[in-house]
């Protein structure tokens, strides 16, 4: 038995009945509470997010890191961390992209650079599933759909870099095969240029954003301050509403959901694929929707399987921005790492979609751990998101 299915959904009741037995209120109510709830959560993100990004762009971190990722291992733990900080793998692929085009980062470590902001893109996730602490079943489940987005993204690292490191230095260049399948590929977009779609769950949740951010104005102080006031305020309000969205989804309105969910979006691991490519093409931030599909995994509605194949779908989806930006401009350097980073995701997809068993497995193991010992969940954020990248750059510095 999959150790992260639910027990069956019992016949449905007529809609007449519909109705929370321990409170009596009818299900719409917790259906439009948890509506609310969902709103104030995708708020939550953006408002965190964009804290964490206004840290960044006004510190020197950014140019500390970014700027001196010539070597391939800096590059990677360098966009790991920059993604951590800003909490957005568009943002990292977007500048690695940027600097690439002017000359400022070599293509060669581009590539190395593309595959640290897929891990570092993924803390959002675990930070979202802390959420669930109160309750462990619910927490292992959502924090298990959380970090399986991590363990992909470092297997396929671990495969890859290596790889496209020894080939690149056989070579004599740098440039692994990765990169030179994705500079010959460059060569039939280098002309092309893509408009950005319109984005709306940026739209719908900009006016709790700019409240946020005009309410952090008015405290004054620098805009670092500022960033880390709304980053705060993000967090707090990522927490209670997804308390409020859980709590709101149990129940009748979640078997209901549960059944919606499994026979239309997570119907199979195809479906699901491409449910989560679709949503983050349009959203533009794998953070939200792989956010998103963590509070459903934590209440039982979506089984790891399924988080799994939408997670893969959402990594792919992710690489439309850092295409836009590269064909708005379009070196033909540019244009070859934003092929790259599609590339990578697409390889990664190819070899641990049919091993699947190995990322499950890893997450469940550590996901069973956390659960009965919350101090190890805060562990692995500290290491992977904050120790792994410092202690990386620092050693690579030294020895390379």
């Amino acid at each position: 038995m999959d150790p992260d299915s639910t027990a069956s959904p019992p016949e449905a009741e007529p809609a007449a009945m519909l109705t929370l037995r321990s409170t009596g209120r009818p299900a719409w109510v917790y259906g439009l509470f948890a509506a609310l709830s969902l709103y104030f959560f995708l708020a939550a993100i953006k408002v965190m997010g964009g804290g964490l990004k206004a840290i960044g762009e006004n510190s020197d971190v950014i140019d500390r890191v970014m700027g001196s990722a010539d070597n391939p291992l800096v590059a990677l733990f360098g966009a790991m961390l920059v993604t951590a900080i800003v909490q957005s793998s568009s943002f990292t692929t977007a500048l690695i992209i940027t600097m690439t085009g002017f000359g400022q980062m070599p293509v060669e470590t581009a590539i190395f650079a593309v595959m640290g902001a897929n891990i570092g893109t993924s803390v959002t996730n675990a930070i979202v599933s802390l959420g669930q602490l109160r309750i462990r079943k619910q927490f292992r489940r959502a924090f298990t759909a959380a970090i399986v987005h991590d363990f992909f993204n470092w297997l396929t690292v671990l495969v890859l870099l290596p790889i496209e490191w020894i080939s690149g230095e056989m070579r004599g260049d740098g440039r692994g095969v990765l990169m030179r399948f994705s500079e010959w590929a460059a060569t039939f977009f280098s002309s092309t240029e893509l408009e950005k779609p319109f984005n709306p769950i940026k739209w719908v949740v900009s006016p709790v954003v700019d409240l946020v951010g005009g309410i952090a104005g008015l405290f004054g102080g620098s805009p670092v301050m500022q960033g880390t006031l709304v980053a705060v305020v993000g967090l707090a309000l990522l927490f209670a509403s997804l308390i409020f969205l859980v709590k709101n989804l149990k129940g009748a309105l979640l078997r209901r959901l549960e059944g919606m969910f499994r026979r239309v979006f997570f119907r199979n691991d195809a479906i699901a694929y491409t449910v989560g490519c679709i949503a983050t093409v349009f959203v533009q931030s794998s953070s939200v929707t792989t956010s998103l599909i963590v509070p459903l995994a934590g209440a039982g509605a979506v089984k790891l399987r399924r988080v799994y194949a939408y997670t893969l779908g959402a990594n792919l989806g992710t690489t439309m921005t850092g295409v836009i930006v590269a064909t708005a401009n379009p070196e033909p350097a540019a244009v070859a790492v934003a092929i790259a980073h599609v590339t990578f995701n697409l390889v990664g997809t190819a070899i641990w979609y049919p091993l699947k068993a190995v990322p499950l497995s890893l997450a469940r193991g550590y996901g069973r751990l956390a659960a009965r010992s919350k101090r190890y969940a805060i562990l692995f954020l500290l290491v992977m998101f904050i120790v792994v990248p410092v202690v990386g750059i620092v050693v690579s510095e030294l020895i390379f």
